[in-house]
């Protein structure tokens, strides 16, 4: 399985790095999970450089994608030439966005139809893209998922382990992630936010 956490310049690191630690946690000969960003290295929103991992081509041949949210999204999707090349299907791809990275499925027309999670700042933005939006911290239809706040970061990452190696793989990762005196509480929390969705699609 290859996972790509897409980053573009302004990158919030709590969405992506929180992410890329947790999907990491699953260990399985055939599971990859990469940093992806348009350019060789980019800057977060807090200065911080890093490195790409792969580049955008890696996305679209993902088994899941997500996109993390930051302080240049609004003129990411302006870009077009940078947004043709987000080729994703998702009848083929598992496809995550936290916060801001909305934007950027509404703007590929893959919301169209689906409410969405997002943070307060960005939410008037995802209105107006004609998007409903929910007042709670994640949200999946199909192989569609959306979350709202840094900390909900947990919650797609949990959801694509779910669904491309098992809830109790999810489980476990979780479990070592959260904090300690709280793990209990923390697993039950977080599974009962994607449980749902897992459920129905595996069982369909």
């Amino acid at each position: 399985m290859r996972i790509a956490i897409l980053a573009f310049d302004g990158f919030n690191e709590l969405d992506s790095l929180i992410a890329l630690g947790i999907l990491n946690r699953v260990k399985k000969p055939d599971w990859q999970v990469a940093l992806v960003c348009p350019t060789p290295k980019v800057r977060s929103m807090n200065g911080i450089v890093v490195e790409a991992q792969a580049p955008l081509a890696y996305a679209r041949d993902a088994d899941a994608v997500l996109i993390g949210s930051g302080m240049q999204t609004r003129n990411v999707v302006k870009d077009d030439v940078l947004m043709a090349q987000l080729d994703f299907d998702p009848a083929r791809q598992l496809l995550g966005a936290q916060c801001s990275g909305a934007l950027v499925l509404a703007k590929l027309g893959l919301l169209n139809g689906v409410p969405a999670c997002t943070d307060l700042t960005t939410k008037p933005w995802v209105q107006e893209a004609g998007i409903t939006v929910l007042n709670q911290p994640f949200t999946a239809q199909g192989n569609v998922a959306t979350a709202g706040g840094c900390l909900a970061a947990p919650y797609l990452a949990a959801w694509v382990i779910a669904r491309l190696a098992g809830i109790e793989a999810a489980e476990e990762a979780m479990y070592y992630f959260a904090p300690v005196g709280e793990k209990e509480a923390f697993v039950e929390r977080a599974l009962g936010h994607i449980a749902q969705q897992v459920t129905v699609y595996t069982s369909a």
